[in-house]
């Protein structure tokens, strides 16, 4: 008896062993499938190799990947040059994955079809693509979803209403997409977040939305509160074809009365507009050819009025009002700005015309080297940044052929030039308006309570944009260059993404009014601003990284001073081994990045060498960044995991 109660007790335990073994099999078989889901995303989308060390059987370790309970449940892979169309069934096999995010890349096509495996996923980012074609149906039954981020894609087709079935969702954003049609109605009791501006949307903004900002419809067609367009009213028009009545029934003696007394107020009110015809061209011929120099010259007193003691490093100048009211003087010599009209380019919609623009509400932005620009609101709620350029002696053909091939530009990292006018007195530029400002007021202005550092992440995503950005200009052809490369310049989108602004200005303008120009930033051969080579542009984007890593201007009083520049300064406190000492206190605080610092400092010397042979190509710095970056993300993850729910 004893003998069979021992073997029984040494069987019980084996028998509870053998599930354990098989449920670790089974999650070892499903790393496995993750793994190799991967590998089959990394293998289609083209772009780097993402530095993913492949001899290891986990994926756990691979930057940008995280897992919990031996499975992937975060794919983090922003800004890393992919491209390409995804392939539908790597990602699907990802079931576990709770946060996917590949915004800033190059991917394209459709999105795939068969998302509707990832039941857990909540945190979806795929702005800042080249994505097409509607939505696929999977998405909508996603139903954990609480983030979801289209924006800036090539999205099209009505919007569905089937983005209602997602019913946890918190953020929606669809902005500057392709999308058509009438807005349906969004029921989602949990929408914080929602932006549908710079589609193809007309009609009513439907009900369940009226409580939205004016921002979140911008650019589009939209009609009706919290909008200032007014949606026209169609009258109901009755069987037999007349204006249905509010009264009740009737025979054939009510109707020939009711179309007389629609004849008799139908004349008066033609008659009344004739006459209002007849006082406003009485009074046309009375003023001349003055009301259009008023409009025209109200950006030059937008300009004068506005302080003179405005610093460069600030995004903005406190000096607003609105531009048809200001006190202009008249100019016959601009009475031929009434043929002008706003040049646009591209096949998109014109939301607006010149008449509009000039009516706009202005707020000076700064003064740059090529003009002063201008917040303008127009009385539809779009609202637009306005370049009124100086110093330009073209003739009208050859302005016009140059800032062609500037508006054909095309680039995520460039801020879109919309349309420009032309007269022999005004030269004015509009372009989309950013609205975080520019990075040297975020590197440079209040630093007080409440301001938000702007941590590593940020700033080298800042680097890599921007030398996107120039990487994208370099390779329109040899002689083309930026031309104008510093902190104000670049200008940030509400989710800290860089765009280079001025760019092809260079060509447009005369000789050089102040040997000042681009102080800090411009390379030692440069002698005419105008003609700025390749290797120049690096010099200055090489500054633009080190006062990223120093948070110092080049232009710092203390540098200044002791007559030495932001370049030098910082290589003879690098001689003396005092690395720590050129950071940005802001920087300092975070501890697990030091070594991705001295490498983007390093990269910022090479590009600030003396000689311009000596200096990398801006492709070969975009890819040292792109480098250090995916080095720095395992580095980073605690901070990353801070902020994961908003991406």
């Amino acid at each position: 008896m004893a003998i069979t109660t021992l073997a029984s007790s040494l069987q019980f335990p084996a028998m509870l062993l053998l599930p354990l073994l098989l449920l670790s099999a089974a999650a070892v078989s499903d790393l496995n499938s993750d793994r190799a889901a991967l590998l089959a995303l990394r293998s289609a989308v083209g772009g780097r190799t993402l530095f993913w060390n492949t001899t290891l059987t986990t994926p756990c370790s691979w930057p940008g990947v995280l897992c919990e309970d031996n499975r992937v449940t975060v794919l983090r892979l922003p800004a890393a040059s992919l491209s390409g169309s995804l392939p539908g069934p790597a990602l699907s096999n990802l079931t576990a994955l709770h946060t996917l995010s590949l915004r800033l890349n190059h991917l394209s096509g459709p999105l795939p079809s068969d998302l509707s495996s990832l039941t857990q996923l909540r945190n979806l980012y795929l702005q800042g693509n080249r994505f097409s074609g509607p939505p696929p149906d999977s998405i909508f039954s996603l139903h954990a979803l609480v983030r979801l981020n289209l924006a800036s894609n090539n999205f099209s087709g009505p919007i569905a209403p089937a983005f209602n079935k997602l019913a946890r969702l918190r953020t929606l954003f669809l902005e500057n997409n392709h999308f058509a049609g009438n807005l349906p109605e969004i029921h989602l009791p949990n929408l914080d977040q929602f932006n549908v501006s710079f589609n193809d949307l007309n009609g009513s903004v439907p009900e369940g939305l009226l409580g939205r900002s004016k921002d979140s419809f911008l650019g589009t067609s939209l009609c009706g509160k919290p909008l200032d367009t007014v949606c026209a009213e169609t009258p109901a028009i009755a069987a037999g074809g007349g204006v249905a009545s509010g009264g009740g029934g009737g025979g054939g003696g009510k109707k020939l009365s009711g179309g007389a007394i629609a004849g008799i107020a139908i004349g008066s009110v033609l008659g009344l507009l004739l006459l209002l015809l007849l006082l406003f061209i009485l009074c046309r011929k009375r003023s001349g050819k003055k009301s259009r120099a008023v409009d025209v010259a109200a950006f030059k007193n937008q300009e004068s009025d506005s302080s003179a003691a405005h610093k460069p490093a600030a995004a903005e100048v406190d000096s607003s009002g609105d531009v048809a009211n200001e006190n202009a003087k008249s100019n016959d010599g601009n009475a031929n700005a009434n043929a002008k009209k706003l040049v646009f380019f591209g096949s998109g919609a014109r939301l607006f015309d010149l008449e509009e623009l000039l009516r706009a509400s202005a707020e000076v932005l700064g003064k740059g080297t090529f003009g002063t620009a201008y917040k303008a609101v127009l009385e539809v709620g779009t609202v637009v940044a306005v370049k009124r350029l100086k110093d330009v002696t073209l003739s009208e053909k050859d302005f016009k052929d140059r800032i062609e091939s500037v508006g054909a530009m095309d680039h995520q990292n460039l801020v879109p030039l919309r349309a420009y006018y032309y007269s022999r007195e005004e030269k004015l530029l509009v372009y989309d308006y950013m609205p975080m400002g520019s990075l040297s007021a975020l590197l440079h202005g209040n630093k007080g309570a409440g301001r938000t550092p702007l941590n590593w992440e940020m700033r080298s995503g800042i680097a890599l944009g921007a030398a996107r950005g120039i990487e994208y200009l370099h390779r329109q052809g040899p002689d083309v260059s930026h031309g104008n490369i510093k902190s104000s310049n670049i200008l940030l989108t509400k989710s800290h993404d860089a765009c280079l602004s001025d760019f092809g200005l260079n060509h447009l303008v005369g000789p050089p009014s102040s040997p000042t120009r681009v102080a800090g930033y411009r390379a030692p051969e440069v002698t005419d601003p105008r003609r700025v080579s390749q290797w120049a542009d690096v010099y200055s984007f090489g500054v633009l990284l080190l006062e990223l890593l120093t948070g110092k201007a080049p232009t710092h009083a203390l540098l200044n001073e002791d007559g030495v520049d932001l370049p030098r300064w910082v290589q003879s406190v690098v001689r003396e081994e005092w690395t720590s000492e050129v950071f940005d206190l802001e920087l300092l605080r975070y501890d697990n990045v030091e070594e991705e610092m001295v490498q983007l400092l390093q990269l910022g010397i090479d590009c600030t060498a003396q000689y311009p042979d000596r200096r990398p190509s801006i492709s070969q710095v975009a890819s040292r960044i792109e480098e250090l970056r995916s080095s720095g993300l395992g580095g980073f993850k605690e901070q990353q995991d801070q902020v994961s729910e908003t991406d």
